[in-house]
């Protein structure tokens, strides 16, 4: 007889104890499988799939196009927020719908009439220098020129008109030219960036040689039967946003999330049923919610897949300010124990700080985590970067706290209408991650080496793990807490890619 270490879920999470992920820790089992052999392909709702168990946050410091973009291309999903007009999150959606891989749809332009210095500005806050020039600065107008750091880089005078120093002899590709032939150019000409414009040369879109180098190949991209994107929204339980919906619907959404707090409610249900019947080809995501009870409610009204957490994300005060809550990996496997029963996915949402937090999500039944924090600072996020104390950050904010309340993110705490606003998130910054398309890629490879000291080769078999009791877990005391982390060095640098 095979020797039993440790307990089962079940046993774990029966003694009415509330835990986090720092509370316990998975056994290893025994490996039969190369790193490389690992896969992450789950389900995000009943009826999408994707290649890695990854989303965005809708917060309006995390998800707008561009990390829709990015996380649709590593093999995830994006989310985008709804602290905007309805033409402005539809456009957000646009442009992650028509994205095509390599063109930059929306490409930073200046007019003949600005400065050196503002050059100096974007590549300080973007690292990056060659910009083309079009008559009014924006797409859709003529190309005049293109600055690059040859062309500035000796001029004393940063107060110079662009139209003084720009390079006007340019390599341009016309629109419509693919994506092979626009690399043919950029290799034949040596050029960094490839303008592209129309018949009467009014720029298009731009190609620039470090995105391609950068966009080769996402064989795990999220796509529809269109072979476009996948991209979600958030919208509230509020009358008004089912004009929001119709207008995400329009631009080609695929899965939505009702975005509440407190996700049990007949606002909620009600809004399911709206989309239920008005567009029944679209996916709902509901939440959010921590108890079985809740997503009964939810299942029954109609809900393609739950989202867990309540008031467990870094900048998060749900739990203190209103006493109401749960420790985020008791609710996450209540509320997969209960859901698998009517084959929907459940998506941890909150407290997900590192690699280790994500395998114990999925290792209690997360189909899929969401992330705030974890992309928040990215290049991808939205914000620009500052310097304090010589850190590069960029802000970050809860959907609850005054701030983001005050623009609009009090529909998700049903306090839009409310005179006083109680806040239940802070606003902060975080450090800069760098791009996307590197930190993603770490997360990824982190989960597979997870998977095998688990000795599971997928999602589905570590669910299956899970339920068979096979899956052994071990309680962890504050000591053994801190054994588990870094201890005993004068000092140490964290190194992620």
């Amino acid at each position: 007889m095979q020797p039993v270490d440790g307990l089962s879920a079940d046993q774990l999470f029966s003694k009415g104890h509330g835990y986090t992920y720092e509370d316990f820790i998975l056994l290893p089992g025994h490996i039969d499988f190369a790193v490389e052999d690992a896969l992450l392909e789950t389900s995000l709702t009943r009826n999408i799939r994707l290649k890695t168990p990854l989303s965005s946050s809708p917060m309006d410091t995390v998800t707008e196009a561009r990390m829709a973009i990015a996380m649709a291309l590593l093999g995830g999903i994006g989310f985008i927020h709804y602290n905007n007009t309805i033409e402005e999150q539809a456009a957000e959606v646009r442009k992650v719908k028509r994205f095509k891989n390599g063109f930059i749809a929306e490409p930073i332009l200046l007019s003949p009439q600005h400065r050196i210095k503002d050059i100096d500005a974007i590549k300080n806050q973007y690292g990056y220098s060659g910009i083309p020039i079009t008559e009014d600065g924006k797409v859709g107008s003529k190309l005049v020129g293109i600055v690059t750091n040859r062309d500035i880089d000796f001029i004393q005078d940063r107060e110079k008109p662009l139209s003084e120093v720009m390079t006007t002899d340019l390599v341009v590709a016309p629109e419509g030219v693919s994506l092979e032939e626009a690399n043919q150019i950029l290799r034949e000409s040596k050029k960094g960036k490839l303008p592209i414009v129309d018949k009467n040369f009014r720029l298009v879109s731009l190609i620039s040689r470090r995105d391609l180098l950068k966009n080769r190949d996402y064989p795990m991209a999220s796509k529809d039967e269109n072979k476009r994107l996948l991209v979600g929204a958030a919208l509230s339980t509020r009358p008004e946003d089912r004009d929001r919906l119709e207008a995400l619907a329009h631009e080609g959404l695929n899965v939505v999330i009702i975005d509440s707090s407190q996700g049990d409610s007949i606002y909620q249900m009600d809004m399911i049923g709206f989309i239920k019947h008005h567009y029944p080809n679209l996916d709902v995501i509901a939440g959010n919610i921590v108890t079985a009870a809740q997503g009964q409610h939810l299942i029954e009204a109609g809900a393609d897949a739950l989202r867990i957490g309540m008031g467990a994300g870094s900048i998060c005060t749900t739990q203190k300010v209103m006493a109401v809550g749960r420790p985020q990996a008791t609710a996450v496997y209540q509320c997969a124990q209960y859901a698998k029963q009517f084959n929907v996915p459940v998506i941890a949402d909150g407290g997900i700080a590192n690699i280790g937090h994500i395998l114990k999500a999925l290792s209690l039944g997360a189909s899929a985590v969401m992330m705030g924090g974890m992309l928040a600072g990215t290049e991808e996020a939205p914000g620009e970067y500052f310097y304090k104390d010589g850190v590069r950050l960029k802000k970050y904010r809860g959907m609850g706290s005054i701030e983001a309340m005050n623009e609009g993110g009090a529909k998700r705490y049903f306090a839009d209408k409310e005179k006083i606003k109680v806040a239940q998130g802070v606003s902060g910054s975080v450090v800069d991650k760098g791009s996307l398309l590197s930190y993603v890629p770490y997360l990824l490879q982190g989960i597979r080496q997870g998977l095998q000291d688990i000795g599971t080769r997928t999602i589905a078999s570590l669910h299956d793990s899970l339920y068979d009791s096979t899956l052994r877990f071990e309680r962890r005391t504050n000591a053994a807490q801190a054994e588990g982390d870094v201890h005993h060095l004068y000092s140490y640098e964290v190194e992620m890619v």
